[in-house]
């Protein structure tokens, strides 16, 4: 699962599955000071990440605002040439290939087989184009569609994503917030893709409206076989969308389990943390568990603490978490933890309601 962890042993079921393998990701962006511009230091975003992502699974990416998830995401797209490791991709009939190694002419290809949805939808659309040019720009310009059959295609996506087909004279002004999201993602959808990294995609949204979207999304996922890199911070979201979840913690990662796994017993302080947040709907259930309210701010990645990196804010920090970094190691089989006392601690997952 991890460069740093030992092999898991994958049946030649799970092989075949894979879609996508990230090897030891770093983005380190090169900080300058002075008038000169001198280079002074690196801000780490992403640190020697490694994971997988099947077909038609949903894969969590989350963490506090700054982690390196949505980093990680552009990293992937290729909005971002990564400062070293792999990403590699397993088409449907040909080799495996790096997309860490591609120029842009290369890339082409793939790029049309892993779209993204933006957080903000009203920001990721151009305000002087009209549907009909912004789907529709998306098929001429990977050679799928033109002229007529253009406008069929793209009315084809309005009604897949539950919009009306006349709708796509209209700019994004006259449209709300989700609809303006079914947009986005019927312009994903424009390339028949196998892969989605939906950064944040409803969190820009209200709540009455992110419901509808993921039901959405999931429909989309059942019918043509998506898999979705799903990156969120709000953890009751990707409870329910995804199969497994990866933590991240200042670029690198802590945890990663099965979705259910993971909510029931989380094996690191962080991921306790983070799930203390969950809201609990039972009003009954509210006061049996307080939230953790983690003390102190975020390490800087340019100038991260000794040792593990949670350290600083961890309840239960020793004297070995201050002066060696925990590997990523694994535990009962495919859960794999950063953290020195993952099998001593007994922490406190979601309450079921």
């Amino acid at each position: 699962m991890v460069s740093a962890a030992p092999a898991v042993i994958m049946t030649a079921e799970q092989q075949s599955d894979l879609l996508l393998e990230v090897r030891n990701l770093k983005m380190w962006f090169p900080r300058k000071k002075g008038m000169f511009g001198q280079h002074v230091s690196y801000v780490k975003a992403v640190d020697d990440v490694s994971f997988t992502l099947r077909r038609g699974e949903t894969l969590g990416l989350v963490g506090e605002s700054g982690c390196g998830k949505t980093t990680v995401g552009r990293c992937i797209m290729r909005v971002y040439q990564p400062t070293s490791g792999e990403i590699i991709y397993h088409p449907a009939n040909d080799a495996p290939v790096d997309l860490a190694t591609l120029d842009r002419a290369a890339l082409r290809p793939y790029r049309q087989e892993m779209r993204m949805i933006f957080q903000d939808p009203y920001s990721s659309l151009n305000p002087r184009m009209t549907v009909l040019e912004i789907v529709g720009e998306v098929l001429a310009v990977n050679g799928i569609a033109r002229g007529s059959e253009l406008q069929d295609r793209v009315a084809a996506l309005l009604r897949r994503v539950g919009l009306r087909p006349e709708y796509m004279r209209r700019y994004p002004h006259a449209f709300s917030g989700g609809e303006r999201q079914r947009i986005v993602i019927a312009r994903a959808l424009a390339t028949n893709p196998r892969l989605i990294v939906a950064d944040e995609a409803i969190s820009a949204l209200d709540v009455s409206i992110r419901a509808q979207i993921l039901n959405l999304m999931e429909d989309l996922q059942d019918e043509f076989g998506l898999a979705y890199l799903f990156i969120a911070h709000d953890l009751s979201v990707v409870r329910h969308i995804c199969d497994r979840v990866n933590v991240m913690y200042v670029g690198r990662l802590v945890e990663a389990a099965e979705a259910t796994a993971l909510y029931a017993q989380p094996k690191h302080p962080y991921t306790e943390a983070l799930l203390s947040a969950v809201p609990i709907h039972n009003p009954r259930l509210r006061d049996k568990e307080r939230r953790i309210r983690l003390q102190g701010e975020v390490a800087d990645p340019a100038n991260p603490p000794t040792g593990c990196y949670f350290h600083p804010r961890c309840r239960y920090a020793q004297g070995q978490c201050r002066a060696e970094t925990p590997p990523l190691h694994l535990i009962d089989g495919e859960r794999a933890i950063a953290c020195h006392l993952a099998e001593e601690l007994t922490l406190r997952g979601v309450i079921q309601t």
